[in-house]
């Protein structure tokens, strides 16, 4: 995974059931920062970035893959859209040059 960038673009994994997807994207990101090879960084974007705040379960284990080295960005068009700037408790707000950068370098991996 460590030449890889995830983009984030919902507060859930899968169609459906709104809980269940919370709850899949938490295990994802649970299992996630267990690996040894971490991603380079996970950019949010749309709904997604509702995922860094403390609305999410996901925000405790996305704060620790930031420890552990992994770049968390949150798109500032998203964030401000959403008005969440002074809500967000993981990750740093970054703007789309930052993720379009990282694609250039990075397999980026799309989940939803």
């Amino acid at each position: 995974m460590k030449n890889k960038v995830i983009l984030v673009s919902s507060d859930q994994l899968g169609k459906g059931d709104k809980e269940l997807g919370e709850g899949v994207l938490e295990t994802f990101f649970t299992l996630l920062k267990q690996r040894e090879d971490l991603p380079k960084a996970v950019f949010f974007m749309n709904r997604g970035v509702f995922t860094l705040t403390d609305e999410s379960f996901a925000s405790v284990h996305l704060k620790e893959l930031e420890l552990k080295g992994t770049e968390i960005l949150a798109c500032k068009t998203c964030v401000d859209y959403y008005g969440l700037a002074e809500k967000l408790t993981a990750g740093k707000i970054s703007g789309m040059g930052d993720f379009i950068e990282l694609a250039a370098k990075y397999e980026v991996i799309t989940i939803a």
